[in-house]
């Protein structure tokens, strides 16, 4: 099967060996049933640790936005992650993670986004992934992209990162758990019914 040996491919990358402040450990969970693709930047220290996508506090919060327990968030093959870059980038000494590297996704994201034809709507999670999927298309900023939401419909919807350290922008724009929470939230449902 295509998507078997891509992903085969991608688990034996080693395309940023040396780049990394540790050994590349890819990390994505698709299947040929996936519907609903969430898309983020890279993953974190723990994911790298744990090989499990959004494993960690920002997953929590990102699952309770999509209305979904943990138990479906890994098991349910309709529902696939794929970051913009599948290794832990590293930390930034002056706070956060590095950005993830491009290299990732012009190697991987094409073939694997082709790979993936029941996929009807990608959640693109954080600026990073925003710029890299939309190109021209994303607004000048997170907070302007994500406010334009509905222009991205119906096979696109971009997201904040769930991090802690967007909580600040989450209490400034309570139209986010307004407006687009819900629409998440039944979205999903529609795809996992």
């Amino acid at each position: 099967m295509v998507l078997d040996a891509l992903l085969s491919d991608i688990a034996a990358c080693r395309a940023c060996d040396g780049e990394l402040p540790h050994a590349p450990r890819p990390v994505v969970r698709v299947s040929p049933r996936t519907r609903l693709l969430v898309a983020g930047q890279a993953p974190g220290r723990r994911v790298h640790e744990s090989g499990m996508p959004f494993d960690d506090a920002s997953g929590d919060r990102l699952r309770q936005w999509m209305g979904v327990d943990r138990a479906t968030f890994y098991d349910d093959g309709r529902i696939g992650v794929a970051s913009m870059a599948f290794c832990f980038p590293g930390t930034n000494p002056k706070g956060g993670d590095y950005p993830p590297p491009p290299r990732c996704a012009q190697l991987w994201r094409p073939r694997l986004m082709a790979a993936l034809p029941r996929a009807e709507l990608t959640l693109l999670v954080g600026w990073h992934a925003q710029t890299w999927a939309l190109k021209e298309r994303a607004q000048p900023n997170m907070t302007e992209t994500v406010m334009a939401w509905r222009q991205y419909l119906p096979d696109i919807l971009p997201l904040p990162h769930p991090s802690w350290r967007n909580t600040a922008w989450l209490k400034r724009n309570p139209w986010f758990e307004d407006e687009v929470v819900p629409y998440l939230r039944m979205r999903i449902a529609n795809l996992l019914s």
